[in-house]
């Protein structure tokens, strides 16, 4: 099992597939276990790398050592030790904080980023408000698939939920508590002025956590990006459709991934 070293933390990641590189980054609710549905599609085209961010997973880190700020690092070093020059980047809700800080701080790794369900850093009065509710419902319940799925879903498909709860349980070393520090990485607006990197922004019209609303006004201030709604599906479509979502970002990559 393949470890690299990066500010304090021991980064857990794993490789599968051929082809041009492709970096699938979870959420608060996943770790790279989460990408059950994507690894098998995109591998066959694609060397997909997944990896638990710090405190995530397999990943070893000290709480206090959990700071958003360096989740750039963390990747840039899983893809020094696998020899990678660049990747097209697909991040989901956290994950985004990843590929914001690659975007602006190492636009020349990146091919391309699909944003989903995630502001990435960029602050908003509706990403702020958001953000609260979040905050407020993690101190109580926790992280689970009652807020990451939709209600539709969770009905619709029990087994699935249970499965989501589960992989996320295996995330032993991260805290709820700990998502105020995202709050903390804030990306301001001016940095955006240069901003380079071909971006896809999705949003699943059911989103619960970042209402497709909030997420629209994200869009606008990413220079050129691309936003696509995903009907019938919440904060997680990656997962609740994934049919749908992989078609998506294989459009996108077909077009940008190099």
């Amino acid at each position: 099992m393949p470890y690299v070293k990066s500010r304090e933390a021991r980064i857990y990641y794993e490789t599968h597939g051929s082809g041009s590189p492709l970096v699938l980054a979870h959420g608060a609710g996943g770790n790279t276990q989460i990408w059950w549905q994507q690894v098998p599609h995109f591998s066959a085209k694609h060397r997909v790398v997944t990896f638990d961010h710090r405190c995530f997973g397999r990943s070893v880190c000290k709480p206090e050592a959990f700071k958003p700020e360096f989740f750039g690092e963390d990747l840039v070093a899983v893809l020094d030790a696998e020899g990678i020059d660049r990747v097209a980047l697909v991040c989901q809700s956290m994950g985004g904080w990843t590929g914001m800080r690659m975007a602006l701080d190492h636009p020349d790794r990146l091919s391309c980023l699909v944003l989903c369900g995630t502001p990435g850093g960029i602050v908003t009065d509706q990403i702020i408000a958001a953000a609260a509710r979040i905050a407020e419902g993690a101190a109580v319940d926790g992280i689970s698939g009652n807020a990451a799925l939709a209600k539709s879903f969770q009905k619709n498909e029990p087994a699935l939920t249970f499965l989501y709860d589960q992989i996320g349980s295996h995330n032993t070393g991260f805290s709820p508590r700990l998502l105020g520090e995202l709050a903390s990485a804030r990306i301001d607006p001016d940095e955006l002025k240069s901003y380079s990197v071909p971006t896809l922004v999705v949003s699943g019209e059911e989103d619960a956590l970042f209402p497709t609303e909030a997420i629209r006004e994200i869009a606008e201030l990413i220079p050129e990006s691309e936003l696509k709604t995903v009907p019938g599906s919440g904060h997680s479509p990656y997962y609740e459709v994934p049919q749908m979502f992989n078609a998506l970002v294989d459009d996108f990559l077909s077009r940008f991934a190099s």
